[in-house]
């Protein structure tokens, strides 16, 4: 997305959904949660990370984290990294196993993407850029709610 206007909101929540920004005092219960996200996809990625090495993540200046509550609980996180060309990055999206299919997903990437474009880099340079990346090994339901929400395909990569 290169303006704010391009993101179309998803269907409200079925319940209160709140963003709680954490930081690297959080690190063992956002390596926990992501685990529970990737573990059934199959996808390791930092699933490997100690907590230390999460904590080395959420501690670097243009790393912001947010978990996303449902009714008080934890239903995922959301993982933004500000560059500071404007660019922000939504570098991890996902939510706990119990919360998809659900009607989580489009109100919980609405709120990430609105978050994201309120962001400033670290040179305090206004966002001018939201993009995400993802794979064939995500949940089979992410493209669908990134092309929904008015995200674009820019450029795909094949398999090795």
């Amino acid at each position: 997305m290169t303006a704010p206007e391009q993101l179309i909101p998803g269907r409200p929540a079925p319940a209160p959904l709140d963003l709680e920004e954490v930081g690297p005092e959080s690190a063992p219960l956002i390596r926990a949660v992501y685990v529970r996200i990737w573990e059934p996809l199959g996808s390791g990625g930092r699933s490997i990370w100690t907590n230390e090495r999460w904590a080395d993540e959420l501690s670097q200046p243009a790393v912001h984290t947010w978990l996303a509550r449902v009714e008080g609980a934890v239903a995922g996180f959301v993982e933004l990294e500000a560059a500071a060309n404007g660019n922000v990055g939504i570098v991890i999206f996902g939510l706990l196993p119990e919360f998809q299919s659900k009607g989580f997903g489009g109100p919980f990437l609405t709120l990430a993407t609105k978050t994201a474009w309120n962001l400033k880099s670290p040179s305090g340079m206004p966002t001018s850029r939201v993009w995400l990346q993802t794979s064939s090994a995500d949940h089979p339901h992410a493209l669908r709610n990134y092309k929904h929400r008015g995200f674009q395909i820019f450029e795909t990569t094949p398999l090795p």
